[in-house]
């Protein structure tokens, strides 16, 4: 007896091609929208200083309490507590500079101050072409400090770079909840490739 091949998967077999052809089409360009929306920037530009650095478009302004020149914040990180790039900028005795490991000293003992700061390494670096020194530490964030409003602290890990140029000091810092780090830090990478501090 012969097999005969089923009518009614040869009729239905270019159908199937073009349904998996269209979820195709629809899976490369939801792709190609992700990598447009993910990589657009907004550029900030310092009033007073010459510093210039691009961020993720998606990022919006945060609030700090400390004197910033920019401090934004990942509105989509999965925690109460957001990813944030703030940068900070310090003025030089131009006559006496302080050194890199003099700078580096005083952030750790500033930094040391956070609950539960532990530090993690450090390492010499380059940003915008001038020197820098790369510091990396964890500490415990409590972000939603209201009375009667539950939350568990949030272990946060932060990446520092303390920029030196010719008359100021730049502190540029990623804070991001663990969970999260690596991403931010994929990003953070793009972020100091398009600093400018002279």
């Amino acid at each position: 007896m012969s097999e005969e091949p089923n009518i009614y998967q040869l009729r239905t077999l270019p159908k199937d091609v073009g349904v998996a052809l269209a979820v195709l089409v629809a899976l490369a360009l939801g792709w190609l929208l992700f990598l447009r929306v993910d990589g657009r920037t907004k550029l900030y530009q310092s009033a007073d200083t010459p510093l210039r650095v691009a961020y993720p478009a998606t990022w919006v302004d945060s609030q700090s309490l400390q004197d910033v020149l920019l401090k934004v914040e990942d509105p989509q990180a999965d925690s109460a507590f957001k990813t944030t790039l703030t940068v900070e900028s310090r003025e030089l005795d131009p006559q006496s500079p302080p050194t890199l490991q003099t700078l580096l000293d005083r952030r750790v003992d500033q930094r040391s101050q956070l609950a539960g700061y532990h530090f993690l390494a450090n390492n010499e670096a380059t940003v915008g072409g001038a020197k820098a020194m790369r510091l990396e530490y964890a500490y415990v964030a409590q972000p939603l400090d209201e009375p009667r409003r539950a939350s568990l602290p949030v272990v946060v890990r932060a990446r520092e770079y303390i920029v030196v140029a010719k008359d100021r000091t730049y502190y540029i810092t990623l804070a991001a909840p663990e969970n999260e780090f690596e991403r931010a830090s994929a990003q953070f990478d793009r972020v100091l490739q398009t600093v400018q501090v002279s």
